[in-house]
């Protein structure tokens, strides 16, 4: 009787399969004629308010999205997406209630890489967009069409993606803003194949008209920057539309206070007292995300050192920079704001200072709300008897808007082997040692949130600024000491003042030498809070350079070496 059961279970499971739609998603000769690799993404969304690929994120208005690897997709040639693809926010088409969408597919591409490691991996090299998959220059996608769905109705539902994603215009240069690119000898023999390095470098006032002077460098570091960014020669107009409205924020018309504020630092970098420095924003876009966090790593490669000792002396080169390092400085806010932290502590010689704000986890002790030492389980509080979520996101008053369940599981419909091109991925991709498939090895299962010890004490020796400052302040400390600043709101939005914490109670206890940096908190504010306790966040977090070149002036004065140049930049 069991047997009778078990078979009739079968053949019914087997009958509600058939019974379930499938997508059949394809591109025509029309858009390529190569066979492809890549990521093909099915897109649902219950409105056309913008295409479904702009509808995907990890707040609570997320849109659907299923995705399957394909390897060799010839014209023509149908991938199937059905109920056992894996989704988010639902996890199966079969749990998608009936009604209409609108649908839309995405074929994120893959290029072949053959590694000095011996391994092969497919990944998506970025094309000039900052590794966004629905943005790519060259990803194929079909326009979104209204359709009628049904998870308990036997259809076979055609998506042809058939339009081509326009290559993006390189920026040009202007009087005060040049762009470099060198191919790096240290990532190309990493990565099989030419890659490079750029860097948006605005120019000092003056720079043409005092050919003699040599100028401190500040790197600005911080996601992929299409152009310089937060500088502009002219006003917003006057007329300037201002009915956008930022939720985050609660205001409207924060596109023309972003544009006053550039045209604001503008008439400050030209003023008569300004400071006279190069200041840079490296372009460093890796096959894994936006920026490489400018440290070497075992999966992605020398990137610290190809930043370190490639583009920075060629910078400094070609733009006159002093090209010692009492005359460098870092800064940067989230991601940015732990590479500064990051390179400053790598590199200690090599730098006179960092101004890390709102920095990625820099203990991981507090990885967000997670300590990888000692929990079980990332997406879950360790209980023998109930599942209560760790929080992923917050606002400044505390209400969770996801959870890191929800963060990673959308990563992974976007991208299997840490190739999201997100956040979670891309920490996965530093910090973790290579696997033997060549792809970075997961601190936890990204379906079940179980972490891996060995993984975790790689992450600790290699990248934990906190566990390695503790380690080595006996060496590290003198070359340390007065460089060090690092500034978080206390309800940053990723919960990225925990790790904050625990590196200021280690750095105040500090001893010989004492750090003689500095720490501080914004009362209530969120994530991008970078020092200035006077100005609202929407408005602090526009004034990296304004705020951090006069300190960067004062500790030239406090620090510099004795006959160094002060005097030829001082104009």
């Amino acid at each position: 009787m069991r047997y009778f059961y078990c078979c009739l279970f079968s053949l019914l499971s087997a009958l509600v399969a058939q019974a379930q739609p499938l997508f059949s998603v394809s591109f025509p000769a029309s858009a390529t004629s190569t066979a492809l690799d890549g990521r093909v993404l099915l897109l649902l969304a219950k409105d056309a308010k913008t295409e479904p690929r702009f509808q995907i994120s990890d707040e609570a208005d997320t849109q659907l999205v299923f995705g399957i690897d394909v390897d060799g997709l010839k014209p023509g040639q149908a991938a199937t997406v059905n109920s056992s693809v894996f989704g988010y926010p639902r996890k199966s088409l079969a749990d998608v209630p009936a009604g209409e969408y609108y649908v839309q597919a995405v074929l994120h591409r893959y290029e072949t890489f053959r590694l000095k490691t011996g391994h092969t991996v497919k990944l998506p090299m970025d094309r000039g967009e900052g590794q966004h998959w629905n943005l790519a220059p060259g990803n194929l996608y079909s326009k979104p069409v209204r359709i009628r769905y049904n998870p308990r109705t036997k259809q076979v539902i055609p998506v042809v993606m058939d339009q081509v994603i326009p290559p993006i215009e390189e920026p040009k240069d202007t009087k005060y803003i040049k762009h470099i690119k060198v191919l790096s000898k240290r990532l190309t023999e990493f990565w099989g194949r030419p890659m490079y390095l750029g860097a948006h470098v605005l120019l000092p006032h003056g720079f043409d008209e005092h050919p003699n002077a040599r100028f401190p460098l500040c790197v600005f570091h911080g996601h992929f920057p299409a152009d310089f960014d937060g500088f502009s020669e002219t006003p917003p107009p006057a007329d300037m539309d201002t009915s956008d409205y930022v939720p985050r924020f609660g205001i409207y018309g924060y596109k023309k206070r972003v544009a006053q504020e550039a045209h604001d630092f503008y008439k400050q970098w030209t003023s008569k007292d300004f400071p006279r420095m190069l200041i840079v924003e490296i372009q460093h876009p890796t096959p894994y995300y936006d920026d490489s966090y400018a440290v070497n790593s075992a999966s992605m490669g020398p990137w610290g050192d190809a930043i370190m000792y490639e583009l920075i002396p060629e910078i400094e080169r070609q733009f006159r920079g002093i090209g010692q390092g009492w005359a460098r400085f870092t800064y940067g806010g989230s991601t940015g704001g732990w590479e500064a932290l990051a390179v400053q502590v790598m590199y200690p010689d090599e730098f006179n200072g960092c101004f890390a704000a709102c920095p990625d986890p820099i203990t991981f002790q507090a990885y967000t709300v997670v300590d990888i030492y000692k929990d079980q389980n990332a997406y879950y509080l360790d209980s023998p008897h109930k599942r209560t979520p760790r929080p992923g996101k917050r606002d400044y008053l505390g209400h969770v808007k996801c959870t890191i369940e929800d963060m990673n599981h959308r990563e992974l419909a976007l991208g299997t082997n840490s190739r999201s091109g997100d956040q979670w991925d891309i920490w996965q991709a530093v910090f973790s040692p290579q696997g033997p498939d060549g792809y970075p090895k997961p601190i936890w299962d990204k379906r079940t949130g179980v972490i891996d010890r060995q993984v975790a004490a790689y992450w600790r020796e290699n990248y934990d600024l906190l566990h390695i400052l503790k380690r080595d302040w006996k060496t590290l400390g003198p070359k340390l000491a007065g460089k060090i600043r690092i500034y978080c709101g206390d309800m940053d939005n990723f919960y990225l003042n925990n790790a904050v914490y625990l590196m200021e109670d280690f750095l105040k206890q500090t001893r010989n030498p004492h750090y003689g940096g500095e720490v501080a908190y914004g009362d209530r504010a969120e994530h991008c809070w970078n020092g200035d306790p006077t100005q609202p966040n929407y408005i602090s977090r526009l004034r990296y350079n304004s705020m951090y070149v006069p300190k960067i002036l004062k500790r030239i004065e406090e620090s510099a070496p004795k006959g160094a140049d002060l005097t030829s930049w001082r104009y």
